[in-house]
């Protein structure tokens, strides 16, 4: 719950700024949600997903937004991801990846099902990011392993493990470029280089900054945490900047 209203603030906050214009008719635009979202806009089609579906809304007249297709995915989604022209759905089985060429039916390209999770996925260039954490369970399973794992997904039918890189708890997390945030939850927030995709490194531990879900656009970095939801500028990756704070009761 904390983490879909977390999202869902910032997600109505980015928009509102992707959108703003002289003009007096508002259009859609591309609002930017977490890695622990289950929403997402994409052009002119808003993308929700459950339980065990994904759901398209045609919301290319603002004021009189459509119900589209429903597709079936399974059970145990959790988020969704947008990128380029691709849904990258994270569930307790896997990754899911669906084309999105033509908005109101999406199109399942891809799968990679060795994750037994239930935490996000982002990605960037011809790499996904996906972080498994331990304390959840899924599928009557107990996770124990923490950790980054880095997806190959230069062939988009055919995902492949790269490496996995050991972390202490990890939640959401976020890239931009070669640098990669990944939110520790009570233990802080990483900031990774992921210029090598085989050979990630640490820049900087924030230990302070307890984060549980993180979105970057333009050199800012929005941190969702227990006690509300914050944005810092990383100009400079290693001194984060505190910019604002919305505190947040739950």
């Amino acid at each position: 719950m904390k983490s879909f209203l977390s999202s869902l603030l910032v997600l109505i906050v980015l928009a509102s700024c992707s959108n703003a214009s002289s003009s007096d008719s508002p259009t859609p635009g591309s609002g930017t949600g977490g890695s622990t979202a289950r929403f997402t806009v994409s052009g002119n089609t808003l993308y929700t997903v459950n339980n065990s579906a994904l759901q398209a809304y045609d919301i290319s007249s603002s004021s009189d937004p459509k119900k589209g297709s429903k597709t079936n995915i399974g059970f145990g989604v959790e988020t969704i991801f947008p990128y380029q022209n691709n849904l990258f759905i994270g569930t307790q089985t896997g990754m899911y990846i669906y084309d999105i060429n033509q908005p109101n039916a999406p199109k399942s390209v891809g799968i990679y099902t060795h994750i037994l999770s239930c935490d996000p996925v982002v990605v960037q260039g011809n790499y996904a990011y996906v972080t498994l954490r331990s304390g959840t369970n899924c599928r009557n399973q107990s996770v124990t392993a923490n950790s980054l794992d880095v997806i190959d997904i230069r062939t988009i039918a055919s995902p492949k493990l790269l490496r996995s890189y050991p972390m202490t708890n990890p939640r959401g997390l976020s890239a931009d470029g070669t640098l990669l945030f990944v939110g520790e939850g009570d233990y802080g927030l990483r900031v990774m280089d992921i210029s090598d995709p085989a050979n990630v490194k640490e820049l900087e531990y924030f230990y302070n900054t307890k984060t549980y879900d993180v979105i970057t656009t333009q050199k800012l970095l929005i941190v969702t945490g227990p006690k509300g939801i914050y944005q810092y500028s990383y100009a400079d990756p290693k001194q984060l900047k505190l910019l604002s704070e919305i505190p947040v009761q739950l």
